[in-house]
């Protein structure tokens, strides 16, 4: 009876995953050039990669009833839009629109502009849902993201702070940017994920991907920490950026297709349930998230139940670094606050409980190497979970 019940959990978990991310759309394609008449008639060619019946430039959208999420998409420095097919090939048939601006792509952008035209290419895209003339006629959801990559990763920061109509915010490997995206982050509180590759020599986790998620104002936000993954591979192959990588260290020691499948895996459901509401989908993503050793992550959410406004709060003032760690690992939280952490291993053992107010240093020396849990309390309610590797 025993084996029959896990035969068929596994069953239902299987299934569930190839409905999520089965992929009725094929994809078509056009270009439009969006004209910004506040910023001297600045003109922002766009690709944009859409769900539809056939594969093709300038086809119909999809016959099949429905509005779909805008993504709106930043490139890496010197890096083209064509780079990113992985993630339009992934995205739009799951039923979602990109749109890449192609701006900014010289040796001396302007991230401000660039935030600029991440946020414009959003508004523009819900005109087109009221344009009896466009393919997009009542097919935008108002549903959204900006999304990007690196440079075009810490725009996705700038973007959102400009553009209110912005609903969340994704990115990969985001670079610092001037201004700050950093310091941007702070004024975020709509719902935010963010990738990062353990291995990456050119943004620097700890530097880039780590302040900015801190930063975070938002009630739900989610880092992954890719072991293994690069700067560059979260992209298909580009020459500059490969260049760029291939002067530092450390290099990737995990290949780009398994970094893409990883990202894959947490990316497709937690925008089926952010910007279409799937909690099945919003489940899953958590449930993989604590049984992944592939990946290190910090988050202050469930989906589909998540915690208070309060617990969120908290939870936005605790950092936990470095990660991964060697001899010790920080905790720092409010000033005069009093947590509880506690840290399992991988066989949910509790290895370490201890209070304390404000901040923390635990000694790592003595533990072994591998995947650690841990969750923070305050005054009794879990604000903060996560995972860290030795």
């Amino acid at each position: 009876m025993r084996d029959i019940k896990l035969w068929c959990f596994v069953f239902l978990i299987f299934t569930a995953g190839f409905a999520a991310f089965a992929q009725p759309f094929q994809v078509g394609h056009t270009t439009i050039n969006f004209t910004d008449a506040t910023r001297g008639n600045r003109v922002i060619a766009t690709e944009i990669y859409y769900p539809a019946d056939v594969t093709g430039d300038n086809v119909a959208l999809t016959s099949v009833a429905g509005d779909f999420p805008v993504l709106s998409f930043g490139h890496g420095f010197v890096m083209t839009w064509d780079a990113y097919q992985n993630f339009w090939s992934a995205l739009v048939p799951n039923g979602y629109i990109m749109a890449f601006p192609k701006t900014e792509g010289s040796l001396s952008p302007s991230h401000l502009d660039f935030g600029k035209d991440l946020a414009f290419v959003i508004d523009q895209m819900n005109l087109l849902n009221s344009d009896n003339t466009s393919v997009f006629y009542n097919r935008i959801s108002v549903m959204n993201s900006v999304m990007g990559h690196s440079m075009g990763g810490g725009a996705s920061f700038l973007a959102a702070q400009l553009n209110s109509n912005i609903k969340t915010i994704v990115n990969f490997a985001p670079a610092e940017t001037n201004p700050s995206a950093i310091s941007s982050a702070a004024s975020l509180t709509i719902p935010a994920l963010v990738f990062s590759g353990v291995n990456d020599c050119v943004t620097p986790p700890n530097v880039h991907q780590i302040p900015m998620y801190n930063g975070l104002s938002s009630t739900c936000k989610t880092l992954i920490n890719i072991i293994g993954g690069s700067h560059c591979q979260m992209s298909n192959s580009n020459f500059f950026c490969n260049v760029g990588e291939s002067s530092c260290s450390p290099q990737p020691t995990i290949s780009r297709a398994v970094q893409q499948t990883k990202i894959n895996t947490y990316l497709l459901p937690w925008l089926d349930y952010q910007l279409k509401g799937n909690c099945s989908q919003g489940s899953l993503f958590d449930s993989q998230i604590t049984t992944d050793n592939a990946i290190t992550f910090q988050k202050n959410c469930i989906q589909c139940n998540n915690l208070d406004t309060n617990t969120s709060a908290l939870a936005n003032s605790i950092s936990v670094y470095p990660n991964p760690v060697n001899d010790f690992v920080v905790i720092t939280g409010a000033m005069d606050k009093k947590y509880k952490i506690v840290l399992y291993d991988s066989t949910a053992k509790i290895i370490l409980e201890q209070s304390f107010i404000h901040a923390t240093t635990i000694n790592t020396a003595s533990l072994a190497k591998g995947i650690y849990f841990y969750t923070i309390s305050e005054e009794g309610k879990k604000t903060l979970e996560g995972k860290i590797i030795k």
